[in-house]
């Protein structure tokens, strides 16, 4: 559509501390069910630096279960957000004004509460993903999504504030394409910056 773009987004799923692609709907307690697509045998730090050296800003760091902590600080370590200070010049008398702006480099989710989210951005996400801790049983609660935009800024919180961010499931890890419809639905419906994610492929 006119005045849009694609763009390329990384992504790295962490599971039992491990980067992993998993597919889609097989995530669960039971281990056994659990259907993997690619493990990789590099550690987390490797991809978000490869993404660093190849600019690929606007990634995310999702943390599927317990055990992903330590393993999403060291990816958000290789490629942390920096303090920019930017000068503005004020009227004709070419006085300065001086203010700073957080800009990081990959997004951080899963387990994203109020308690901890703080400390996400500052460990240098440049925004904290945040799904199931909106919904304390099966229903939205608006107190806990103002809660974490006032610790955070609406600008650093990715739900339906400053962004959205889709995974289609059912074909997530299959490799075998996108959902088209689904894309082209996002492409009709969707003014603010949106990112697709499930069953992209090579050829």
């Amino acid at each position: 559509m006119p005045g849009r773009r694609t763009l390329f987004r990384p992504c790295i799923d962490l599971h039992d501390g491990k980067v992993k692609q998993i597919v889609g709907g097989t995530l669960s307690d039971d281990t056994d069910a659990l259907k993997t697509n690619f493990v990789a045998n590099h550690p987390p730090r490797y991809y978000a630096e490869l993404y660093r050296d190849n600019n690929l800003e606007g990634g995310h760091v999702i943390m599927l279960g317990k055990g992903n902590t330590d393993a999403a600080r060291e990816a958000l370590a290789a490629w942390p957000g920096t303090l920019l200070a930017i000068s503005w010049v004020l009227g004709c008398l070419n006085s300065f004004a001086l203010t700073s702006k957080f800009v990081g480099r990959l997004q951080v989710g899963g387990g994203i509460t109020d308690e901890n989210c703080a400390e996400w951005i500052a460990a240098g996400a440049s925004k904290v993903i945040v799904t199931s801790h909106l919904f304390p049983d099966a229903k939205f609660s608006l107190e806990k999504l103002a809660r974490i935009s006032d610790i955070v800024g609406k600008d650093k919180l990715v739900v339906d504030v400053s962004e959205f961010l889709v995974h289609a499931a059912d074909v997530e890890g299959l490799c075998k394409g996108i959902d088209e419809q689904l894309v082209r639905n996002l492409g009709t419906w969707v003014t603010i910056p949106t990112t697709y994610a499930g069953g992209a492929k090579c050829k």
